[in-house]
Formats: structure tokens, sequence, C-alpha cells
């Protein structure tokens, strides 16, 4: 039981962050913070990403061009453009890497504003921090895990942001519906969407790339994400900049 609460905490938690912090402030800014609750912010990324963790420049640029080149060669990823799964999944790690490690000249349109906290980012995302984090899922298992299957789930956890990532950037540019007619594929992968607290709505996002609700076109798209924004917001904690 141990194993499976981690799982689904993490689960969520990393997504959440992921999404509201990497996805909808620092790659579209569709709400502000002050720059205490924002540190806080990263803090928290980091606790639930854990061995995972993303940066919120390196992601909110790689974001950026993949929405100003979607589908096309440009773009960091797109099933139009690898082959397959895993190749999709080694060029956005090495994108990635490049843009946070300021390897390649990115245009300013991509970098602007883009929120970086270099000394933190240099911390959390350390060969050192992401070990460390892989040990202690190691040794959470060692203690808790009474059958065989549930180490099924430690790999999961150990690459859970990429595994969020691809399931939006692989699949739902392949299957799903469609609210809105883009130049681009991408599509809504859910019709409730539970599983990627909002994600999932694909298509809605590429045509209101800087709205806070993802969902909402339909009756049944009801965004998690954005629903716990409106809270933040009532606490003064955010400013959503349209509701």
């Amino acid at each position: 039981m141990e194993i499976i609460i981690l799982f689904i905490v993490l689960w969520y938690g990393g997504l959440f962050f992921q999404t509201f912090f990497l996805h909808r402030y620092a790659a579209h800014q569709s709400f502000t913070m002050s720059k205490g609750v924002e540190k806080v912010t990263y803090f928290l990324t980091w606790i639930f990403q854990g061995s995972n963790y993303l940066s919120a420049y390196g992601y909110g640029v790689m974001h950026r061009m993949h929405h100003a080149y979607a589908d096309t060669e440009k773009d960091p990823h797109s099933p139009k453009y690898d082959e397959n799964v895993f190749k999709m999944m080694w060029r956005t790690k090495s994108i990635y890497q490049n843009i946070n490690k300021k390897r390649v000249i990115i245009e300013n349109k991509f970098t602007k504003n883009v929120p970086q906290w270099a000394s933190f980012d240099k911390i959390a995302s350390s060969k050192f921090s992401r070990i460390g984090w892989t040990v202690l899922y190691f040794l959470f298992f060692l203690k808790f895990a009474t059958v065989w299957w549930l180490w099924l789930f430690l790999p999961i956890i150990v690459l859970m942001a990429p595994i969020h990532g691809v399931i939006i950037n692989w699949f739902a540019h392949i299957y799903g519906y469609v609210n809105f007619k883009q130049k681009d594929t991408s599509k809504n992968l859910l019709p409730v969407d539970f599983l990627m607290m909002g994600e999932a709505y694909h298509n809605n996002h590429h045509k209101h790339g800087n709205k806070a609700n993802f969902g909402g076109v339909r009756w049944h798209e009801i965004d998690p994400t954005y629903l716990i924004m409106r809270v933040l917001n009532k606490l003064h904690l955010i400013r959503i900049k349209s509701i």
C-alpha cells in the first residue's frame, strides 16, 4: 500500500507542478506570482519531481519552441519527425539540455521573461541530486515492497516527468478528438482529464496557448489544475491574467 500511495503522490504532485509551474507559468505566463512564492514553487517542484526535476528555464523555452514550430522539423518533439517514441524522447532530452545549459543560441522571443533560478537549478539538476533521489526511492521500495510486481513502479517513478511528457507530446498528437482545426496534429487525448491534470486537452491548448484553463470548451472538459489555480487566485498566492 505504501508503494501505491508514493506512486500516486509523485504522479499527481509532479504532474501538477509540471503543468502549473513549468507549463502555464514559465512557458505561457498565464498567471503571475511574487518572487517569494515563485521560489517556494521551485522548491516544491524539486521535491515532487525528484530525480526527474525539470528546469523552468529549459522547459519554458523548449515548450515555446514547440508551439512556434509544432509538427515541423524544428519542433523539439513531434511524432511526424521522429520514427518512434524513444527517438523522440532522446531528441527532446538533448534539446532540453542544450537549452538549459545554454549551449545553443536561442531567439529572444523564446527566452523573454522565462523565469530562471540558476543557482538552484544547478543543485536540483545535478547528477548528485538525481542519484540521491533515486537512492531514496530504492530504499523506500526496499522497505515497503512486499511483492515483486511493486518494483515495476520504481522505473516509472525515476522517469516520471519524461513519461508525463511523452504521453502528451506523442500520444496527444496521434490519438483523440479535435475541437479546433489546427495546422498541427494536436488532439484532446481524454474527454475527462483527471489522469493528466488538464494536460490532455492538448488541442484546446494549442488553439489558446496563453489561456490558463485548458478545458472548458465542451461541458465534460474539466481541468483539475485550473480549479486549483482558481483557489490559489482567491488566496492571492497567484493572479490569473484572465478568468
